[in-house]
């Protein structure tokens, strides 16, 4: 298996990964490691990579059924919640959120006793995705430390006005993350800057990660380049 490990000061208690496209048994093409059981891989396959996860961490991940919307469940492995986030504060269940372009956010607290895992596209994030994860923390702002995972980077991201106007017309400021595309009327949208701006008006301000683009790096899953395609996730737990 290959992965990333968010680059954040997060206590020791709390551990985290990405996985990436490498090291599962799906064949093309969801190779290789797709842990999406939505998106018409064989079951089999499918399962055989979320083993060999949960096998290489010790962990036992809660999978969520993602419907873009702001739901946040309380993280457990015997149940698929239908919703977009997810916390726990019990050692070794992971909370996870499965992507293709959309933005992963990574949520815990500086004591390290709890954690949390959003998928936020832009329309949860509109919805206030992130919003409700950090209501389910219960923690006060100044002590949440949030990363934001590998999503559709600024220079892929094209958008029609009325996304603009939804994300404008909540917060002016957002105004700030859309710059004009080369096709008339479209524009260009920074999805990390607009998790930001939200987060901030929370007074979340210890925000790391971003940068990255699904669509361009080989190394994710992007239904932008390819909408037949797998899933890759994003996972928090808290060690024993």
């Amino acid at each position: 298996m290959n992965w990333l490990t968010p680059d954040w000061p997060a206590p020791a208690s709390v551990k985290a990964c990405v996985t990436t496209r490498e090291g599962g048994v799906s064949e093309a093409p969801f190779d290789s490691l797709n842990l999406g059981d939505h998106v018409d891989d064989r079951p089999e396959a499918v399962a055989e990579n979320r083993r060999r996860l949960t096998e290489h961490f010790s962990i036992k991940p809660a999978w969520l059924q993602q419907v873009h919307g702001i739901a946040v469940a309380h993280a457990d492995p015997s149940v698929v919640a239908m919703a977009d986030a997810s916390w726990t504060a019990t050692p070794g269940i992971a909370c996870a959120a499965m992507t293709a372009d959309c933005l992963p956010a990574l949520f815990c607290d500086r004591a390290g006793t709890r954690v949390a895992a959003a998928h936020a596209g832009w329309r949860g994030l509109a919805a206030g995705v992130l919003e409700a994860t950090l209501d389910s923390l219960d923690v006060p702002a100044e002590d949440i430390l949030v990363w934001l995972g590998p999503a559709i980077g600024p220079q892929a991201f094209e958008v029609g006005p009325e996304v603009r106007e939804v994300f404008i017309d909540q917060l002016p400021e957002a105004a700030t993350a859309f710059v004009p595309s080369h096709n008339a009327g479209k524009f260009m949208a920074d999805i990390y800057k607009l998790a930001r701006l939200r987060l901030a008006v929370r007074g979340v301000t210890a925000v790391y990660g971003g940068g990255f683009c699904t669509v361009t790096d080989p190394r994710f899953f992007s239904y932008r380049r390819a909408s037949r395609t797998g899933r890759f996730a994003s996972l928090v737990w808290l060690t024993r």
